[in-house]
C-alpha cells in the first residue's frame, strides 16, 4: 500500500465524484493506479452514486417515529416514487429514524456518522450501498427534527406530508394523543406558516398592512375615508391574516365553530388540566426542490435524428 499524492486524490475526486477519504483509500488500496481505483469505487458502489448524485431526487418518504417521549420527522428522497415504494427504500428510512431516536445527531452530516440502528454499517455507508448497489437512484437524506416532550405525529398518504406535534401539559400522552393527532392533520390539511401570531415577523405584518392600503386607495369608497379611519380598517383586516395564516387561529377542520387553539382548550378542559400546542413542524414531500420536466415526444424525435 503505497503513498498517494494530493493532486492524485483531488484528481480521482473530479472523475469520480467520490469524498476525499475514499478516493484516497481507493488509490491506497490500488498502489496510485488511476483506473483500477474507479474499478475499486464502483465495485464499492461509491462511483454509481455519485454519478447519480447530481440528479434531482424530489420523490420518497416521509416518516414521524414517536418512541416515548422522543419524536422524529424525517424526510428522505429518491428520484421515483416507485424507489421509494420499495420495502429497501422504506426500510432503511425506518432505520434512519430509529437512528435519529437513539443517537440524537445535531444534522445530517452528523447522522451519516453514526451506526444506523439495527446494523453495523454508518448511515452513509447503508444510504450508499443502498444507492448504488440495490436501488441504483440518487437517494438524499434531506432533513429531520426531532423532539423530546409529550408528542404527536400525522403521517399523509403514505408518506407525502408528515407533522410533528409537540404539546405542553400536565396530561399524560395518552391522554393528549388524539388531540395532539387532530391538530397534526390540521397543519398537513391546511399548511399555516405560523403557529400563532406572535411568530409572525414584523415586516411581514408591515408588508400586510401596505397591501391592504394600496387596495384601499384604489377602492374610490376606501379612499375618500380619513387616513386614520383607512388604517383603523387595515388594522382589522389584518386579523383575517392572522385567521389564515397562524395555525392556533385558523377555523378547526372538524369544527369550524371553534378554531384550533378554541377546539384544544375546550378538549384540555374535559380532560381537567391544561394543553399548550408549543412546536409544529410539516415537511410536504420535494418541498422546494425543482423536478426536470422531460417531454417524451421531444426525446423520441431527438433519438430519431441521430
Amino acid at each position: 500500500m503505497g503513498k498517494v499524492s494530493v493532486a492524485e486524490i483531488k484528481e480521482l475526486m473530479k472523475s469520480t465524484g467520490v469524498g476525499m477519504m475514499d478516493c484516497k483509500k481507493a488509490l491506497e488500496e490500488n498502489d496510485g493506479d488511476m483506473d483500477k481505483a474507479i474499478e475499486f469505487l464502483r465495485e464499492k458502489g461509491l462511483a454509481t452514486q455519485a454519478k447519480k448524485s447530481s440528479r434531482a431526487a424530489a420523490e420518497g418518504v416521509v416518516t414521524a417515529v414517536v418512541n416515548g417521549n422522543v419524536g422524529v420527522l424525517l424526510e428522505v428522497n429518491t428520484e421515483t416514487d416507485f424507489a421509494a415504494n420499495t420495502d429497501d427504500v422504506r426500510n432503511f428510512v425506518s432505520a434512519v429514524a430509529n437512528t435519529i431516536v437513539e443517537k440524537n445527531p445535531a444534522d445530517v452530516e452528523a447522522l451519516k456518522a453514526e451506526t444506523i440502528s439495527g446494523g453495523s454499517n454508518t448511515v452513509a455507508e447503508a444510504l450508499t450501498e443502498l444507492a448504488g448497489m440495490k436501488i441504483r437512484e440518487n437517494i438524499v437524506i434531506r432533513r429531520f427534527v426531532r423532539f423530546e416532550g409529550v408528542l404527536a405525529s400525522y403521517i399523509h398518504n403514505g408518506g407525502s406530508i408528515g407533522v410533528l406535534v409537540k404539546l405542553d401539559t400536565e396530561l399524560s400522552a395518552d391522554q393528549v394523543a388524539a388531540i395532539g393527532k387532530d391538530v397534526a392533520m390540521q397543519s398537513a390539511a391546511l399548511n399555516a406558516p405560523y403557529l400563532c401570531r406572535e411568530q409572525v415577523p414584523a415586516e411581514v405584518l408591515d408588508k400586510e398592512k401596505e397591501i391592504i392600503l394600496a387596495q384601499m386607495a384604489e377602492d374610490p369608497k376606501m379612499a375618500s375615508k380619513p387616513e386614520q379611519v383607512r388604517a383603523k380598517i387595515a388594522e382589522g383586516k389584518v386579523g383575517k391574516y392572522y385567521s389564515e395564516n397562524c395555525l392556533l387561529e385558523q377555523s378547526f377542520v372538524k369544527d369550524d365553530k371553534l378554531t384550533v387553539q378554541g377546539y384544544v382548550d375546550a378538549e384540555a378542559k374535559k380532560l381537567g388540566g391544561s394543553i399548550k400546542v408549543t412546536e409544529v413542524v410539516r415537511f410536504e414531500r420535494g418541498e422546494g426542490i425543482e423536478k426536470k420536466e422531460d417531454n417524451l415526444a421531444d426525446e423520441v424525435a431527438k433519438m430519431m435524428t441521430k
